[in-house]
């Protein structure tokens, strides 16, 4: 079975993590992201019917999984510009192997039309905790925040930037994504289970703690792509 990888997330202002189960993210170097208006396209994780029993946890022994990619399937309508459509599937050239610390995500079913308004989120990663400082972090941070309506992003955004394809995280406080995010994963609790919902797109100019919501790809939005471009089968 050949699958795709996760890539990195970058958390400002956000509590160190240690043993709890929200990391799918793989890390890479903090100077390969620009998460303002120019990154690289987002990357999924996906493998068939796998169940996520367990999860990928990161702590303070935290260590980096290499892999060996077989293609990158970027979508054929992806705008670096107005950034739309930002996600790519990548296959690996071998399957990954699962074990304690390694294990697939759940992603919304073909039924699952919820919009999530009003859950908690959370984003992880290794990236800038601060807009004054330029490195990534040793260990894995996180954020919980809940997660916005389209509408209330929209008024922070403006419609072109925000659509059907996005989904929004409150920033109040500062408690935002940063450089490093691209390709992250945004999760909500669904029924004791990690689900992952979004796939970390962009942050405004402004700066990461700047207040203003953190804009992810909504995964639900893109189900047929990803089917089209992956060994993944959405549950009905």
């Amino acid at each position: 079975m050949k699958a795709a990888l996760l890539v990195t997330l970058a958390v400002v202002a956000a509590a160190s993590a240690e043993w709890i189960d929200i990391d799918w993210s793989r890390v890479k170097p903090i100077d390969q992201f620009d998460h303002y208006w120019q990154r690289l396209p987002a990357e999924l994780q996906f493998l068939r019917h796998a169940r996520p029993a367990q999860r990928i946890v990161n702590g303070q022994e935290a260590q980096r999984i290499g892999f060996v990619r077989d293609g990158v399937f970027v979508h054929p309508s992806y705008s670096a510009t107005l950034i739309r459509n930002d996600i790519a599937t990548v296959r690996l050239n071998s399957p990954a192997v699962f074990n304690e610390r390694v294990q697939p995500i759940e992603l919304p079913a073909r039924s699952d039309s919820r919009t999530f308004a009003g859950m908690i989120g959370t984003a992880s990663g290794f990236g800038r905790t601060s807009d004054a400082l330029p490195g990534a972090s040793d260990v894995v941070m996180y954020t919980s925040n809940p997660v916005m309506t389209n509408a209330a992003c929209v008024s922070a955004w403006n419609i072109i930037l925000v659509s059907d394809q996005n989904v929004c995280l409150d920033a109040t406080g500062g408690r935002s994504v940063c450089n490093g995010d691209s390709g992250g994963p945004l999760t909500v609790q669904d029924g004791g289970e990690s689900l992952e919902i979004g796939i970390a797109s962009f942050v405004s100019a402004q700066g990461c703690a700047s207040g203003i919501p953190s804009v992810w790809v909504r995964i639900s939005f893109y189900r047929d792509f990803i089917e089209q471009n992956s060994n993944y089968v959405f549950r009905a």
